[in-house]
């Protein structure tokens, strides 16, 4: 991984990654590289679920070769994990049933996150969602 640590700032990490499956697993390993250098490994279990979904959905819904994933520390009890793909589609949150067997990624995402959304990007969009610790 190329990038190094910073106290606060954008971005904290950031890496392009593949749009493929197996990426979540290198985007989980970024997310606790970031929290455990800032101090906010308590944090890295809700992290790395939150970026496997955002990866989950990028490689499912985009349709280019590439996503980045990017990790920043606004605030000092403050971490943003974000997926930028290419697709200007953004995510919807749905209510599965119990039958279902997908569909409940963003749910997920909304019940560990302070806050999440998305940005529209010229060529895409980014997907982000905000976790909160003591800095």
């Amino acid at each position: 991984m190329s990038a190094s640590p910073r106290p606060t700032g954008h971005p904290g990490y950031t890496e392009t990654l593949p749009r493929e499956p197996g990426s979540a697993a290198t985007a989980r390993r970024l997310v606790r590289v970031a929290l455990s250098a800032w101090g906010l490994e308590a944090l890295a279990e809700d992290g790395a679920l939150i970026v496997t979904e955002l990866v989950a959905n990028s490689v499912q819904h985009s349709r280019r070769d590439s996503i980045r994933i990017t990790i920043e520390r606004p605030e000092a009890d403050r971490v943003r994990v974000a997926v930028v793909d290419f697709s200007p589609r953004h995510p919807v949150r749905r209510d599965s049933g119990p039958e279902d067997e997908s569909g409940r990624g963003l749910a997920l995402v909304e019940s560990l996150a302070a806050d999440w959304g998305t940005e529209p990007l010229p060529w895409g969009k980014q997907v982000w969602a905000d976790l909160e610790g003591r800095g």
